[in-house]
């Protein structure tokens, strides 16, 4: 078979460390071209500069597309959303990829995807058909589902839901989710290299919990006061709530990850800040930690804590108790080990105090068997071999009529 191009695009740390897998399945196929466009969070400096890790992995970066993200409002992301557009639109006509690869809902993932529509370059979607009934990222997703042209989901359901939107079912593989293969097949660091990395002590402590904590905007929070849901329309107010119950518990120690790039990112991340600058002996903040060190941390967590999808996914792969606040993941399957809860300080205690009760996490096990296993080698076996002559032209895919 003549050698094809595939070309990935990356936008924020979180989804590249579920893309590295892929990375190097395709890097090692002889009939396939690599190439690599990065964007979006990992080339602003505020958020980590995570384009470094990129190459620190041995991979080359063969396009960028700066968003130069000046705000947090939806003008300003707006605005960014334009740029990314045109940055991958540029990309594109260098580097002339028969294929192009995105994973996920974020808003500069729809941009790129706008662009390859537009140069007529077939689509390959990544975890479509997932639900996050709290986030803009949710019409995000299932917009970029009708503008590509293959689909990998993460679960049968998910899959089922991908068609349901119109799309050819042989069309659509159900993979499984790429970060069950991160949380398999990383090389871990020891619980004392990662002290010693973090400057922190990580030691294991009775009455000492390690909590690792990531808290987005939720973007599409409730925006109906008069009904007492327990979830706020602000981004703010749900951290609040996180930060007053994690004060609640003095004795434990807690590692926050940064927050992205969504709407209301600025105030929560000054809120975190400042909870961490009053509480130096035992907080730490990263604007990045990195998919090993992240997930050597998950591993040695006590409880994750936050709206991350990391909390449905890589967490309980590796039997850790997660604490989901609010609707950021409203709809997405979930295992046993995660325990929901309204954005309160009393309900993100109550769950707490249940996530760090050792006969909870005996009973939760470990593994994640909803969202199968080997993603990475699926994908690329499909992505390698299937035709792509054509492939830009679709049919709607109507369902059977209803009896």
């Amino acid at each position: 078979m003549p050698e094809r191009k595939i070309c990935v695009v990356t936008g924020s740390r979180a989804e590249y460390g579920l893309l590295r897998w892929l990375l190097e399945e395709l890097r090692d196929r002889p009939e396939v071209t690599l190439q690599l466009v990065v964007t979006g969070m990992h080339l602003e400096p505020r958020f980590g500069d995570t384009w470094r890790e990129i190459e620190a992995d041995g991979f080359a970066i063969d396009a960028r597309a700066p968003m130069d993200l000046t705000g947090d409002s939806p003008a300003d992301i707006a605005a960014a959303m334009g740029r990314v557009t045109q940055g991958i639109g540029q990309a594109l006509a260098q580097l002339a990829p028969d294929a192009l690869v995105v994973l996920g809902d974020r808003f500069e993932i729809l941009a790129a995807v706008q662009a390859a529509m537009l140069a007529r370059v077939p689509v390959a979607h990544l975890h479509g058909g997932e639900l996050t009934e709290g986030a803009m990222d949710d019409a995000f997703r299932h917009a970029i589902t009708k503008m590509s042209h293959l689909h990998f989901t993460a679960a049968e359901a998910y899959a089922r839901r991908v068609i349901q939107l119109g799309e050819d079912p042989a069309r659509v593989f159900v993979a499984g989710a790429l970060g069950l293969e991160a949380a398999t097949r990383t090389d871990f660091m020891t619980r004392a290299a990662l002290a010693d990395d973090l400057g922190r002590d990580l030691d294991e402590a009775a009455g000492q919990p390690l909590l690792l904590v990531t808290y987005h905007p939720a973007t599409l929070g409730h925006r109906a006061p008069e009904v007492d849901t327990g979830i706020s329309s602000e981004p703010e107010v749900g951290a609040a709530a996180m930060l007053e119950a994690l004060a609640a518990f003095p004795a434990a120690r807690i590692v926050f990850t940064g927050v992205n790039a969504d709407p209301g990112h600025a105030a929560v991340g000054r809120q975190i800040a400042g909870f961490v600058a009053a509480h130096r002996q035992r907080a730490s903040l990263h604007a990045s930690l990195g998919q090993r060190r992240y997930l050597s941390l998950l591993r040695i967590a006590d409880a994750v804590v936050g709206n991350s999808s990391s909390g449905l996914y890589e967490a309980p792969a590796l039997g850790v108790p997660t604490v989901n606040i609010g609707t950021r993941q409203g709809g997405r399957l979930r295992g046993p080990s995660v325990i929901d809860c309204n954005e309160t300080a009393e309900a993100i205690g109550a769950a707490l105090k249940l996530a760090l009760d050792p006969a909870f996490r005996a009973g939760i096990g470990t593994g994640d068997s909803l969202h199968g296993d080997g993603a990475a080698s699926c994908i690329a076996n499909v992505l390698s071999r299937v035709p792509l002559a054509g492939l830009i032209h679709k049919r709607f895919h109507d369902l059977p009529a209803a009896a």
